[in-house]
């Protein structure tokens, strides 16, 4: 192994530890939540991506802390490292307070537009009202996160992720069946667990940065003026294209739920089966964020180049083999999160086309996140939005409810929109122009 590949990985694994821990979260919550029924699983992951979309631009500050404390870093700004940290968790609470209190009243007369079937409104309102709650935690979650990764200290990264999960774990036991005299709260005690865990990973980053980040400036500084400005350059594109993102999955699950319940429960299935390949890709992607800005604050744009090229194949290396299990045997692997035949016979062709394809898309999410480590997150902004809402969405809408297609037809399109993204990333890095970004 080269140095270059021990280099990324000791950066990328604990990153990746930490996000593995995050899908295995993901699991065991769609697998309790599905004993509930089909209602109440769709219900949670309509809620998860209302969630999502509400606080996708305020966690798109994490870019920003990232890539300045990954160039400060590169330039030997020890001093300075943690004062995008602080602007990181300025913003965060600044904007996550209010926003949170106004999606919070508007819930109740927006969720309807989702989906507006009874059963699913009684449970995914409450549970998207809790979730909300701990907006501004999570908000200051992706601020540590983006700092930690920016200064290579990703394993203190993972271990608060693993404290998270597991206390969200032991939390879903009790309050979703009432075990240990715990009240009995369903999906609302789901959503009580993620934000009570959200909450605690925020006091634990917390004393770890007064433990490992007072010498950087933690607490002593906020970046200068025209930090805050560079800082917020990274931050709004990607934030903007962070919320489009969300709103283009939360409209993929309305597009799925025009078709029925069953496709809507077996898709979030899907989706969350698929985080156990995509996770790991955005953790090697979040490692290239780093390594491409620390690389360009010593002034060496040929390495930075070289480290984009070099995670993208370690990723579709990890990825493709994470993946095997699903391409050879879907339903299995399905069974354990879906118990009713008709929906698990809907999910098997799909779930093997799209972890197919999984491998490709990981060159994507890298070279994604290289571009955001270079500070060239206008790009990335625009490569999301254009291809998920004038060419994703609108094939999704005809080849699925419009000519019936059905759920094979719509996860196709999904395929096809992921592959010509990934390539056009490539086709960007290959160019270099990210380089003149910051």
């Amino acid at each position: 192994m080269s140095e270059r590949h021990r280099r990324i990985l000791v950066l990328a694994l604990p990153i990746i530890g930490g996000m593995l821990s995050q899908n295995v979260l993901n699991l065991v919550d769609t697998a309790m939540v599905g004993s509930l029924g089909d209602a109440a699983l769709a219900a949670v992951n309509l809620g998860g991506f209302a969630n999502w979309l509400t606080m996708a631009f305020i966690t798109g500050l994490a870019t920003g802390v990232q890539a300045m404390a990954a160039r400060r870093l590169g330039e030997q700004r020890h001093g300075e490292l943690a004062f995008a940290l602080n602007g990181g968790l300025i913003q965060a609470v600044l904007l996550g307070l209010p926003l949170s209190a106004l999606a919070w009243w508007a819930a109740p007369a927006l969720f309807p537009y989702l989906n507006d079937d009874p059963a699913v409104l009684a449970h995914g309102i409450p549970y998207l009202r809790i979730r909300l709650i701990a907006m501004t935690a999570i908000a200051m979650n992706f601020a540590f996160r983006g700092y930690w990764n920016g200064v290579n200290l990703s394993r203190l990264y993972m271990g608060t992720l693993v404290a998270m999960h597991v206390s969200n774990i032991v939390l879903n036991w009790l309050l979703i069946f009432g075990n240990a005299g715990f009240p009995e709260m369903g999906t609302r005690g789901a959503a009580a667990a993620s934000a009570i865990s959200a909450v605690l990973g925020t006091v634990i980053y917390f004393g770890l940065a007064l433990r490992h980040a007072r010498s950087a400036g933690f607490l002593a500084g906020i970046p200068s003026l025209d930090t805050f400005r560079t800082m917020l350059r990274l931050a709004i594109p990607s934030g903007i294209q962070q919320v489009f993102f969300a709103a283009g999955m939360t409209s993929f699950s309305v597009i799925v739920g025009m078709i029925g319940t069953a496709e809507l429960a077996a898709t979030g299935v899907i989706i969350n089966l698929i985080l156990v390949a995509i996770l790991p890709a955005m953790g090697f992607g979040l490692a290239a964020t780093s390594l491409v800005g620390q690389a360009l604050g010593r002034g060496d744009q040929a390495d930075a180049k070289r480290w984009g090229w070099d995670v993208s194949r370690l990723a579709a290396v990890t990825v493709a083999l994470i993946t095997l299990p699903a391409v050879l045997f879907p339903e299995p692997v399905l069974s354990v999160f879906l118990h009713d035949p008709t929906t698990l016979a809907l999910a098997a062709a799909p779930f093997r086309l799209i972890a197919a394809f999984m491998w490709f898309d990981a060159v994507g999410m890298v070279l994604l996140n290289a571009h955001f480590g270079a500070g060239d997150s206008k790009t990335v902004m625009v490569v999301s939005i254009v291809m998920q809402w004038l060419l994703f969405l609108p094939a999704a809408y005809v080849v699925g409810p419009l000519l019936s297609g059905g759920l094979m037809a719509i996860w196709t399109a999904q395929a096809v929109y992921r592959s010509l993204q990934t390539l056009v990333f490539a086709a960007s890095w290959a160019r270099g122009r990210w380089a003149r970004a910051i």
